[in-house]
């Protein structure tokens, strides 16, 4: 008997069938799941519960009722797009019911949005709402390092977009590169992309695996359902809050996806990805070159002034013979008033001798013949006399003990004269030796400021013309310009055959014209120190 079935009045209660709630949930649930089976709801999706445990619930609805729908935890991972409430979808699953709680619902397997217009919609909405959280704000931004070590390129390594990449990146600059293979469509996209980014920041400048410089996320053209995957909130947010600057090449140009707003840069294709990452190698060796050049030409143009200044400022400083006119002029006018100053040194000396008291020996000379001659005074004029001689021979003698001191004084006095005049010699020889280490000093310097000194390092100086009034020649240009040059070595001057013309090669016309030696100075007279 059909459970269902109306057999009109029927009977009294009392007589009819008593159906146990099992009985009837379970007759219920094979009519439904027996009348429907698989079936494809069009609704837009109302309430959504992410559960603990992986399962998905929410809520089907049109103007005028609401259908329960839950999706388990290995049929939600698989969804193509994830339910998001306001969304219109397609729902394609199994109607059943839910004993526990009398209802009905769906269990959903797919789900897609209902026209590309809701997805549209739907990627707007989301777009709005990153926006205003700041995601794709210009000041989160960060340049792109100008020449990377390591490039991280995340894509399908079995695609085309990677040896697009490589070929790329050999052609500018070959880089080190690291494959992080993911899948670039369908529901395990998104988690694989977020799994690389995050892995890739994840890694230790310095470890065992180079850690990226930039970040390439790449992938071919397709239809909007095949780049969902990069339009997910999770993709985004990983791109924005990565610390490696990442570069979004995903469809072609006309192919826009969030991920695009999220990343610091964002490039039309993937190959164009690989032109932002690196310069071009021959580019910066050319610019390297013209440095280098600019950089040499620079140098010797500073060279060049400064060797012109130091010319000028060597013109400047006064001659050798100058500087040590002064000196010698002194030491001559102090080499001639020397011979007086001893003489009257000498004089001085003299006469602060004579002013001493004659020797002991001397006196006592001068005294026996004043006491001899005293003795025959006194013997013509008698013995009154003889008290007086003796008299003033007691005081000679005293005077002459008197004297001894002063004789002392003299001999002194002579040593230290003997001593002064040794030492004066001496001085005189230091001075001589100093002045002479001075000249040669100051010939020296002259020697190593005069341009000759250059020449003679291999160096030569180019003129157009000869004489005194001809102008040096600092370049190619002006040599090519030249009417008649001139070339001066260390060790003469030629003139190339044929003027400028045979400067590369001609043979001389005359022969190198010697230097002339130059006119030894004579010697300053040195005279006499006395």
């Amino acid at each position: 008997m059909d459970l269902f079935e109306d057999d009109g009045p029927g009977p009294t209660p009392g007589n009819a069938h008593d159906y146990t709630v099992g009985e009837i949930t379970g007759a219920v649930k094979r009519v439904i799941e027996g009348e429907f089976g698989r079936v494809r709801v069009r609704g837009e999706v109302g309430r959504v519960t992410h559960a603990r445990s992986g399962h998905l619930y929410f809520d089907l609805k049109d103007e005028r009722s609401v259908l329960s729908a839950v999706s388990w935890k290995g049929q939600a991972a698989r969804l193509a797009h994830m339910p998001e409430e306001g969304m219109e979808v397609i729902a394609t699953g199994k109607l059943t019911t839910f004993g526990p709680q009398s209802r009905y619902q769906l269990t959903v397997d797919d789900l897609v949005p209902a026209g590309a217009g809701a997805l549209m919609a739907m990627l707007e909405k989301r777009r709005k709402a990153l926006e205003a959280e700041g995601l794709f704000a210009p000041a989160r931004k960060r340049p792109l390092p100008y020449l990377p070590e390591v490039i991280g390129v995340i894509t399908s390594p079995t695609g085309a977009v990677i040896r697009d990449i490589l070929h790329r990146l050999h052609d500018r600059f070959p880089r080190h590169v690291l494959l992080w293979p993911v899948v670039v469509q369908g529901a395990a996209s998104a988690p694989e992309v977020v799994r690389a980014i995050e892995g890739f920041n994840a890694l230790q400048p310095g470890g065992p695996i180079p850690r990226p410089d930039v970040l390439i996320v790449a992938r071919g053209g397709g239809s909007v359902e095949d780049l969902w995957g990069f339009n997910e909130e999770a993709v985004v947010r990983a791109a924005a809050a990565s610390a490696i600057p990442l570069i979004s090449a995903v469809g072609h140009e006309t192919d826009v996806t969030l991920i695009d707003h999220a990343a610091d840069r964002r490039a039309p294709t993937p190959t164009a990805a690989a032109e932002m990452a690196v310069p071009v190698r021959a580019d910066l060796q050319r610019a390297v070159g013209q440095l280098g050049q600019r950089f040499a030409g620079a140098t010797e143009g500073a060279v060049m002034r400064r060797r012109q200044r130091l010319a000028d400022l060597s013109r400047a400083l006064p001659r050798p013979e100058a500087l040590l006119a002064t000196p010698r002029q002194r030491l001559d006018i102090a080499g001639d008033r020397l011979p007086g100053a001893l003489t009257r040194v000498v004089d001085r000396r003299r006469l602060a001798l004579a002013r001493v008291p004659l020797s002991p020996s001397l006196l006592a000379r001068a005294r026996e013949g004043a006491a001899g001659r005293l003795e025959r005074v006194a013997a013509r004029l008698g013995p009154g006399l003889r008290d007086v001689v003796r008299a003033r021979r007691h005081r000679l003698e005293r005077l002459q003990l008197a004297a001894a001191p002063l004789e002392r004084q003299l001999s002194d006095g002579r040593a230290r004269l003997l001593r002064a005049a040794e030492r004066l010699d001496g001085a005189e020889g230091r001075l001589a030796e100093r002045r002479s280490e001075r000249l040669a000093g100051a010939g020296r310097l002259l020697e190593t400021l005069s341009y000759k000194a250059t020449l003679a390092r291999g160096y030569a100086v180019v003129r157009d013309g000869a004489g005194e009034g001809a102008r040096v020649v600092t370049s190619a240009t002006e040599a090519a310009a030249a009417a008649h040059l001139e070339i001066e070595f260390a060790d003469g001057r030629f003139t190339p055959e044929g003027g400028a013309g045979g400067a590369s090669g001609g043979s001389p016309r005359a022969k190198p014209e010697p230097p002339k030696p130059a006119k030894a100075s004579k010697p300053p007279e040195q005279g006499s120190l006395f």
